[in-house]
C-alpha cells in the first residue's frame, strides 16, 4: 500500500514544466516536499527564494513509495524498494529486484500522466537517496527524452547497472543530469555518489557533478540550491521565455 497519496504542488503561473521528485526511504510525498520548499537560495536578496517561488511555472509532483517490510530490520516502512545495506547497494541484491521493479512502473505511469499536460520533453526527473536510485532506474527503462534528471545524495542500484549496459538510447542519451552530493552524508556515502556519476559518464551521458564540503544526507544550502536552480535555468528555459 502507498505511505501517502502523491502529493502535487501546483504552479503559481501558466504550467510549462513538470518536476516529479521521489522521497527517501522512510519518508513520505508530503513530508519530502515540505521540507525541500524550505531550502533557500542566495538569491534573490530581501525575496521570496525556495525553488517553489523561483520557478512559478513548473508543477512540482511528489510520489509516494509504498509501506513494505525491510527485511533486515523486520519492521514496516515507507520503501521504493527493499535494501539490506545503503552503504553498500551489492549486498544482497535479489532483495531489491521486485519493489524496484514495480517502483519503476509506476513511476513510468506517472510521466504518462504528466506527458498529459505537458510534452515529454519539458518533464524532469528526480529524487533523493532511495528515490534517486528508484529514479534513475526508471530513466533507464524508458527510451524517450526527458528534459532532464536531478539526483540528490543517491547511488546506481546495481539492477540499473546491469541496464546502463544495454538500454542507453539516442534519445536518453541527450538528457541532462545533475547529480549532487556532500562530503558528510552520513546516510549515503558520497563514494557512492561519485560511482553513479562515474557509471554514468562512462556511458558517454551529459552529468553535472556538484560535490559540497557539508549538507549532509539534505541539500547543501544555500550553493546546493543555486546549482539546483542554475541546472532548472537553463534546461527549462531554453526553449521557453516564459519561465
Amino acid at each position: 500500500m502507498a505511505s501517502d497519496t502523491t502529493h502535487v504542488v501546483a504552479p503559481k503561473a501558466a504550467h510549462t514544466y513538470t518536476v516529479i521528485l521521489l522521497h527517501g526511504r522512510d519518508s513520505t510525498s508530503r513530508e519530502f516536499a515540505d521540507e525541500f520548499f524550505e531550502s533557500e537560495a542566495s538569491g534573490p536578496l530581501d525575496q521570496p527564494r525556495t525553488l517553489l517561488d523561483l520557478f512559478p511555472n513548473i508543477r512540482w509532483v511528489f510520489p509516494s513509495a509504498s509501506i513494505t517490510k525491510s527485511k533486515r530490520f523486520d519492521v514496516f516502512m515507507s520503501q521504493w524498494f527493499d535494501i539490506w545495506s545503503v552503504e553498500n547497494p551489492a549486498e544482497q541484491p535479489e532483495l531489491q529486484q521486485p519493489g524496484l521493479h514495480q517502483s519503476t512502473q509506476r513511476i513510468l505511469d506517472i510521466i504518462k500522466n504528466e506527458e498529459t499536460l505537458v510534452p515529454r520533453e519539458n518533464i524532469f526527473l528526480g529524487g533523493i537517496s532511495q528515490g534517486c536510485a528508484t529514479a534513475i532506474t526508471a530513466y533507464f527503462a524508458d527510451t524517450t527524452r526527458l528534459a532532464g534528471f536531478i539526483g540528490l545524495c543517491g547511488w546506481m542500484p546495481v539492477t540499473s547497472h546491469t541496464q546502463t549496459h544495454q538500454e542507453v538510447t539516442e534519445s536518453n542519451h541527450t538528457t541532462p543530469i545533475f547529480l549532487g552530493h556532500s562530503a558528510d552524508d552520513d546516510v549515503v556515502p558520497i563514494d557512492n555518489g561519485r560511482e553513479l556519476r562515474d557509471i554514468l559518464q562512462s556511458r558517454q551521458l551529459e552529468v553535472e557533478w556538484k560535490e559540497y564540503v557539508d549538507g549532509g544526507h539534505w541539500i547543501n544550502e544555500p550553493q546546493g540550491v543555486d546549482d539546483i536552480a542554475g541546472f532548472l535555468y537553463r534546461y527549462a528555459t531554453c526553449n521557453n521565455s516564459e519561465l
